[in-house]
């Protein structure tokens, strides 16, 4: 029998063989939030423990629970060290081109509730990061098992098979906003640059393009400028839109049926205000994804023909844009069944942007439904490299025994 669990940390009362009250409550809201097998906390428990224990903690967002008038925030207990298929016996080469890895960084804003912010600022400096085609750049996935653990950066280099990492803070308060980073050399713990960007929230793009800049800039000074151009382009120039396109992110990172739909209502809104946003109608074709993947689709005729919308207004709109055109193609090819125009475009995806770890993924997937087996394992395998200490390390290796079939 699988047990699922939620912690409180609150005043209880106890009456013959029951206990009930708030913190009960909380508790029991807690518990239903856990997957099987799994454990969620509260907020007060996460303050006591985030950095003690050898674990490491997922922002589930806040809830609201029956007869509690303010609302609980929740995080997901996960070890600190999810399974790989890399035996711990090996040791994960260096790539030859220079490689790195950005941690989350910090919320310092002194708001939890702008924790989908810090997390978005690092996602889009990763994925600027990857468009440098000489730089050899770890997926989100990976790198965000590290959220809220102490780590050690040389072992952090060693995990990941890495010598650079970047790790930093991100502080919004109203308007304006402050971004620090620092560069560590992760094989021998030497900080090779460090500084600060200062702006307003109409800012944001450029101070992720500063922070990209300088990290480049530091790792190999001699860059070609054409290079740092690639990392410019901006996904949107509304900065509502944006951020409700970050909300959605960190919703669907959630990975319940709940927090997708979520998702996709945030992307909705990121389109209405910017129907022009490729990246959000990719996200929001991608919902479709994990609705049929987990079997929460309702009305499967119609989600797939929205699905075929969403998906082909990204791959048009974003005909530049790695990520759109990759969430597109695996909409088209797992929702919608085409599969040779999903194929194509995750292609022209990583053409575009060759670090980017989920189009290895989706690709791999869509090779195996094609039939071409050693296509899909090769893709497959540059996935788990670029991510060796992915969540959903489950998911490649599926992908790895269906194209095995």
């Amino acid at each position: 029998m699988t047990f699922r669990m939620g912690v409180n940390l609150g005043d209880v009362i106890a009456q013959d063989d029951t206990i009930y009250g708030d913190g009960v409550n909380i508790a029991a809201r807690l518990e239903k939030l856990a997957e099987p097998g799994g454990v969620c906390v509260a907020s007060n428990v996460y303050e006591q423990v985030k950095g003690k224990l050898d674990y490491a903690y997922t922002d589930l967002g806040s809830h609201q629970v029956h007869n509690i008038v303010e609302s609980v925030r929740a995080y997901r207990v996960s070890r600190a060290k999810p399974a790989s298929v890399i035996s711990t016996r090996d040791t994960l080469t260096l790539p030859e081109k220079p490689s790195i890895a950005v941690l989350p960084f910090d919320n310092m804003s002194g708001d939890p509730e702008q924790g989908y912010f810090a997390d978005g600022m690092v996602e889009e400096i990763i994925t600027a990061l990857s468009r440098t085609r000489w730089l050899f750049v770890i997926a989100r996935n990976s790198s965000f098992t590290y959220k809220g653990r102490a780590v050690d950066i040389k072992q952090v280099g060693r995990e990941l098979g890495v010598r650079y990492v970047l790790e930093g803070s991100v502080r919004k308060a109203a308007s304006r906003v402050r971004i620090t980073g620092q560069l560590i050399d992760a094989t021998t713990g030497a900080h090779l640059w460090a500084d600060r960007f200062d702006g307003g929230l109409e800012d944001v793009f450029d101070l992720q393009e500063e922070v990209t800049r300088s990290v480049v800039g530091a790792i190999a000074p001699k860059l070609e400028q054409a290079e740092i151009e690639r990392a410019k382009r901006k996904p949107t120039e509304h900065l509502d839109a944006y951020d409700y396109y970050l909300r959605g992110i960190a919703s669907l990172h959630q990975l319940t049926r709940e927090s997708t739909a979520n998702a996709l209502q945030l992307f909705y809104k990121a389109i209405e205000l910017d129907p022009e946003f490729a990246s959000a109608y990719g996200m929001a074709a991608f919902c479709a994804v994990m609705r049929k993947a987990n079997g929460w689709m309702a009305d499967r005729e119609q989600e797939t023909a929205e699905t075929e919308r969403l998906a082909l207004k990204a791959v048009d709109l974003g005909r530049d844009d790695a990520v759109a055109l990759s969430l597109g193609g695996e909409a088209l090819a797992f929702v919608v069944g085409d599969y040779n125009s999903g194929a194509a475009f995750i292609d022209r995806a990583l053409a575009l942007n060759p670090n980017l770890a989920t189009a290895w993924l989706f690709s791999g997937w869509v090779r195996a439904d094609l039939g071409d087996t050693e296509g899909a394992l090769q893709r497959l395998a540059t996935a788990i490299r670029m991510s060796p200490v992915d969540p959903i390390m489950f998911d490649m290796l599926n992908a790895v025994a269906m194209a095995h079939l």
